[in-house]
């Protein structure tokens, strides 16, 4: 038998799932990748082409009306078709720079192809990516989002 929560520990989770953040309930082992987040967007905020992508209102508007479920959804849907392969077409050029939040948080996080997981968060390029390092890949463009929809614009 499942064991019930109290209603505020409902509202608790439904707040941060809402505001995309991961507790505890949705962590896996990638996490101690992304346990460092404060020097994992520190090392974007040094990169004058990472810092170049930010939120529009059309992007706020869209993660808004759609919730984070949805826009994880995407963001696993998008790394497993275009950044899981070992060798992707189009490596390099295959993730626009507009047309969906998600896209915008791939450059930003260095998430946007191949060979910028590779330079920028170690992993290794010619094999398919595991699991996990698919996963930390989300997680990182999720985080990244919430971030930007919780930053007042510009």
């Amino acid at each position: 038998m499942l064991a019930r929560r109290s209603g505020s520990q409902q509202r608790t989770r439904r707040f941060n799932e809402t505001r995309g953040m991961m507790d505890s309930m949705t962590m896996t082992a990638t996490m101690t990748r992304l346990d460092n987040w404060k020097e994992i967007r520190q090392r974007f905020e040094k990169s004058k082409h990472r810092r170049q992508f930010q939120f529009g209102e059309a992007e706020r508007e869209y993660v808004s009306s759609r919730g984070m479920d949805i826009i994880r959804r995407h963001a696993s849907d998008f790394v497993r078709k275009r950044l899981r392969p070992a060798n992707p077409r189009n490596d390099g050029r295959q993730t626009p720079t507009k047309g969906h939040p998600v896209f915008i948080a791939q450059h930003a996080t260095a998430t946007c192809c191949r060979k910028c997981l590779s330079k920028v968060h170690r992993i290794e390029l010619d094999r398919p990516l595991t699991d996990d390092e698919a996963a930390f890949a989300v997680n990182v463009i999720v985080q990244w989002i919430a971030d930007q929809m919780n930053t007042p614009s510009t």
